[in-house]
């Protein structure tokens, strides 16, 4: 083998009787080169490939580069499926409808549109870095998000190995890469909940009470941070103390916003949270992401009232129904005798609840209303 020879060697089960050839050797034929063989052994013989014909030694040459290939993507894919989870770095060697290709140590990843980050446009040779996500085996029924590339004839291939930029991991992994206090352990992500592209929310705890896991992860002056940022796009990201008190972590979900209190109903899994007035733009982000995203961390839905409306309908609980101006001693008699006391209850009941109330008709229900601003 050192000067580039081959030999060729076949393998026969040691017969009494030969059936098949090719698979087979005589007891006496084996015992002419090894006279201690017995039946059931097996028999390694060197072939002579000068006495092979030209289609024999084509079909041998295609078989042993057909194994050699075979192998190939054996390893590729072993060497890879461990690595599921890591983080590459890739050069964009192919842009598709359906996604980019990446060479990585000329290895070939395919990170599908739905995997990259959303109004993010990579062009070919930009060095990119991504997770991998998972590796599929060339007979997979997997391999249907991967973007094939027009051929005159189809041809098998090896295993595709799909990366990702959206995914909730490949934050994980850059926080990792970018908090040494996250990679030792010392804090803990809790918590994600994210509109890649766009925003993101993860709560983080610390096992060590003297570290305060918000800043480990934020960073002197927000370099940390920063960087996760630039890397994911210019992703916004609120990093928030991990609590298991709803009252105490819903509003810490709805940074950047600052409630001023919290109302929880355990039975409706519902929080109604009071916002002040200037920071209600700020607690539902654009398209109500903020809100959004607070609801999927914390686990709970979650009813923002601003701070004005919440005072004013506490107000109207306590103002009696004696202080409407134009309500005859009559009418409120009536209203009390239907269990309406308060100008709450009033609003509450409508037009149509007030018809219900006896000797209320439609005039008087009007000037009801009136009277309420209603």
């Amino acid at each position: 083998m050192d000067r580039g020879e081959v030999e060729i060697y076949v393998e026969k089960e040691v017969v009494e009787e030969v059936e098949n050839p090719v698979t087979q050797i005589s007891l006496k034929e084996a015992r002419k080169s090894d006279p201690e063989i017995e039946i059931g052994e097996d028999f390694v013989e060197l072939v002579n490939p000068e006495n092979f014909g030209r289609r024999l030694i084509n079909i041998a040459k295609q078989t042993l580069l057909q194994r050699i290939r075979e192998y190939e993507k054996r390893k590729i894919f072993e060497e890879y499926n461990n690595r599921v989870g890591e983080i590459i770095i890739g050069d964009v060697h192919q842009v598709t409808r359906s996604g980019y290709f990446l060479l990585v140590d000329k290895t070939e990843m395919f990170m599908p549109k739905s995997e990259s980050i959303p109004r993010e446009e990579l062009r070919r040779g930009d060095s990119v870095r991504a997770l991998i996500k998972k590796v599929v085996e060339p007979e997979s029924s997997e391999n249907e998000e991967v973007e094939e590339r027009p051929k005159k004839k189809r041809q098998r291939v090896g295993p595709q190995i799909i990366v990702s930029r959206s995914d909730d991991q490949f934050m994980i992994r850059l926080f990792e890469i970018e908090v040494p206090e996250i990679f030792d352990g010392i804090v803990e992500i809790r918590k994600i909940s994210r509109r890649p592209g766009e925003r993101a929310k993860i709560a983080v705890e610390s096992m060590d009470k003297r570290i305060d896991p918000v800043g480990a992860c934020v960073g002197m002056r927000g370099i940390r941070i920063q960087s996760v940022v630039r890397e994911l796009n210019g992703e916004k990201i609120d990093v928030i103390s991990w609590s298991t008190e709803p009252e105490i972590f819903v509003p810490r979900a709805l940074t950047p916003a600052k409630p001023v209190r919290v109302m929880l109903n355990y039975e409706e899994n519902l929080a109604v949270v009071i916002i002040p007035d200037k920071d209600m733009g700020l607690a539902l982000g654009r398209g109500e992401v903020n809100k959004e995203l607070a609801q999927q961390i914390t686990g709970w839905n979650i009813e923002l009232i601003k701070e004005s409306e919440y005072y004013q309908k506490s107000m109207e609980a306590e103002l009696d129904l004696e202080e409407i101006p134009g309500l005859s001693p009559s009418v409120i008699n009536r209203l009390r005798e239907a269990e309406i006391n308060t100008v709450e209850e009033l609003k509450n009941l409508g037009f149509q609840g007030l018809l219900a109330v006896p000797g209320i008709g439609q005039k008087t229900a009007q000037k009801i209303l009136q009277a309420l601003n209603i």
